[in-house]
């Protein structure tokens, strides 16, 4: 499911001159769920570097908004692009309203729109949307309903998850949902959106939001951090995540520990590595279910 309030770059410009819903998060949820088009998901990824009115777009974006003029539907638009790229699962948007992220910091300064709210440099007092209640989009608020294991993240914490709490059906359907809540949490800090902040300001970040006790299981990374990656991850201002075990499991949250690492000089999650903790997760959850039931 993906928030829908991007407002800077490729999709900021598309937004703004053709009123369609931001396509840059999306065309990447698309592209990562490809299976094994490379050429056509190298293609959605293409980012013109010259020519007028072209530069900084990328030809997924393009494309996405050229179907959404053709059909007059962004979803429909969003279904043809995953049927082309073979796309493997539902990318779902969480409204399909015209809406802005705004932020308040501690200062009492305001940020307006979420390329504003994700370089705002000061702890965020309150994130809202505006308008202020979108309806949430039917089949998103229905899979949530459905969903095994609703996971918030890894991802920018408000630009991305707490984005998406702000809409009241997403939120309502989290709370009703019969799956566990999980939360992976981010390997470092985001600059700008995160700076100082460690796993317990993450979790209380997200509960303001969707209630005390909606954590039900945090998934975290036990790999060291390659100590020589960190230097330049600071001189952006970026620092790890500190977590608190005995701090999540007084309030009764779970945690799942495992190397999540991914190779590189970049300190990021596998994706694999994370969905085999996911699914651990799930088969946990199920197995504590059936003996509960014995």
């Amino acid at each position: 499911m993906v928030t829908v309030s991007d407002d800077g770059g490729s999709s900021g410009r598309l937004r703004r001159q053709f009123g369609v819903l931001p396509p840059g998060d999306i065309r990447s949820c698309i592209v990562a769920l490809a299976d094994d088009e490379d050429l056509l998901a190298r293609l959605f990824q293409y980012r013109f570097d010259e020519g007028e009115g072209l530069s900084g777009h990328s030809f997924g974006n393009l494309f996405l908004t050229a179907l959404a003029g053709i059909t007059g539907d962004f979803y429909q638009a969003i279904l043809t692009a995953e049927a082309v790229l073979s796309v493997r699962g539902r990318i779902l948007p969480a409204t399909l309203s015209d809406l802005r992220l705004h932020a308040r910091g501690l200062s009492g300064r305001t940020y307006k729109g979420e390329s504003a709210v994700g370089v705002s440099g000061e702890p965020l007092q309150e994130v809202l949307l505006e308008p202020e209640a979108p309806p949430g989009f039917g089949p998103a608020v229905e899979a949530i309903r459905q969903a095994d294991l609703v996971i918030l993240g890894p991802g920018s914490l408000y630009t991305s998850v707490i984005a998406n709490l702000l809409i009241p059906d997403i939120d309502a359907a989290i709370r009703e949902s019969q799956g566990k809540v999980v939360l992976p949490l981010n390997l470092m800090t985001q600059p700008g959106e995160t700076d100082g902040m460690n796993a317990l300001d993450h979790l209380d970040a997200i509960e303001r939001y969707l209630g005390t006790g909606a954590i039900d299981i945090v998934v975290v990374n036990t790999a060291p951090l390659p100590a020589d990656r960190l230097p330049a991850y600071s001189e952006e201002g970026s620092e790890p995540v500190i977590l608190d075990e005995a701090a999540f499991r007084m309030r009764g949250i779970d945690i799942f520990g495992d190397d999540l690492l991914a190779p590189g000089p970049l300190i990021r999650h596998d994706r694999f590595k994370l969905a085999r903790t996911i699914l651990s997760v799930l088969e946990s959850d199920r197995e504590s279910a059936g003996a509960s039931a014995d």
